[in-house]
Parts: structure tokens; sequence; C-alpha cells
């Protein structure tokens, strides 16, 4: 199954994609809902971001290959992380397919994008085992989060080399009904292929992650769970179109507009 969120009549709603079709529903996938009679062609639908989560959480580097390059580039030996390690985001850079990333007049030339798995949260959890993990995730959407590496590394937190309004586009749907395993993450730029790797080859899986943060964290519906990028990054410039792909979800695409440009 396919939710999407959009608006209706100056509402939010959510909806069930069905072939080139939305059906609306009553409710949400997170606390019920009923279908309805009524649909709305997919093309001509304009798409939010499929959830606005109570936490947005990031597992940062979770790929080997993207711990090696950034060792690299700062000329340092790589440091793989020994345990999952949970990090966080701020709700406003979330926005929705098709949705431009806005990038402020005294960004850098280093503006770089991240594809990325999301694991969204479809009940309140704690203490999650391995018996009982993969029944807390609603699905899965896919995330692109936008990096200014020189803010990154120069501000004490990444309140705007990862936070910036649009910094985290993220959509199209939450897919319920994906073969993880089979799932590859593939990122263009204006059509050309930038990167492509397995999604799972993380460091540590989506259930580590889960099992860990919910022995300190309750997790609620609607949460988000970012789960990283594998290998080397490029910088994206005012007018790029980039499109994050994952096998089994679909494709989150978004134009680069650098404000002054």
């Amino acid at each position: 199954m396919r939710w999407v969120r959009y608006g209706v009549g100056g509402k939010e709603t959510f909806g069930i994609v069905e072939g080139d079709q939305i059906v609306d529903v009553q409710g949400d996938p997170f606390d019920g809902y009923q279908r309805t009679a009524t649909s709305r062609a997919l093309a001509n639908t304009k798409l939010l971001a499929p959830v606005m989560p109570r936490t947005f959480y990031a597992a940062g580097l979770n790929y080997a290959d993207h711990v090696i390059a950034a060792a690299n580039k700062r000329g340092e030996l790589p440091n793989l992380p020994e345990a999952a390690d949970v990090g966080y985001r701020a709700v406003n850079s979330i926005t929705g397919h098709d949705d431009p990333i806005i990038v402020p007049a005294d960004a850098t030339e280093q503006l770089q994008y991240e594809g990325e798995i999301v694991v969204v949260i479809g009940e309140e959890v704690k203490n999650l085992t391995e018996e009982t993990v993969w029944d807390c995730i609603l699905g899965y959407t896919i995330g692109n989060d936008v990096s200014e590496r020189t803010w990154q590394r120069g501000d004490r937190t990444m309140w705007r080399g990862k936070n910036t309004d649009t910094f985290a586009p993220m959509g199209p749907w939450i897919e319920t009904d994906l073969d993880l395993e089979a799932a590859m993450t593939t990122v263009y730029i204006n059509g050309k292929e930038k990167i492509t790797f397995k999604t799972t080859s993380m460091i540590f899986g989506i259930a580590e992650f889960l099992i860990r943060m919910s022995q300190y964290c309750t997790l609620y519906p609607r949460d988000v769970v970012w789960m990283g990028t594998e290998g080397v990054t490029d910088n994206m410039v005012n007018g790029d179109i980039c499109e994050v792909e994952i096998k089994g979800i679909g494709v989150l695409r978004n134009p680069v507009v650098w404000e002054g440009r």
C-alpha cells in the first residue's frame, strides 16, 4: 500500500495510491481510516511530505564508504562507529516531492545531496526486541539530507548545515510493502546517475537502530528515522534537478533554487 498526503479544500488529508489514482480516506494510517468513494488523478495532485513527524531522527554516518570518504576529506583515518548512534534533525527542514530546495544566498558551493531510506514509525513503542521491532514500522519513504558542508564543518552544531528550511525533502509517499533486501538507492542530478548502492548495506541495520533507540526513547506514530547515505557526494548548483530513487518505493525529485541567482 502507498500512502500519500495532500491538500483538499484547504485541509491536509491522506489517501491511498492505486494505479494512477488516489483514493481519499477519512482518517489516516496511524489512527485508523475508512476509504471513501472519492478519487483523484495522482498526476494532477500536489503531494505534501508524506508525514510530519513528532520527532525527526537521523542515523548519520551509517555506511562504511561514506565514513571513509568523509575521513579522507578531513585527512584523518576512518573511524567506523562501534554502535548505532542517533542524531536529530529539525522538522522545519522538511519539504515535499517536487518542492524546491531553497538555498540561502550566502551558502557556499559545498551544497550536497544525501539519498536515504526513511523509516516511518506506526505505533507507540519502547524496549523493542528482535521479535517485535518490525511490527512498529508503518512503512518507508525517501529522504534527501541536503547538506551545506562548510556550515556543517564550521558551526558548533548542524543547525543550518542540515536544518535550513527545505533542506530535508521527503516523499513521494509511504510504501508499506517493501522488499528491503531488493532495494537499491540511486541518486541522479539532471538525469545523470551519480551513485547507486544497496540500500541495506548499512553498518547498523534498521532493526539494530530501532532496538537501541527504544531502550532510551519512546518511539511514537509519525516519527521518522533517516538511515544515512553511502559513498562520496557531489555539489549541487542553482537549477539542478536532484532525484533520489529507491527500488520498490519510487522517486523523490526536487529542483535546486539558489536565492539571488
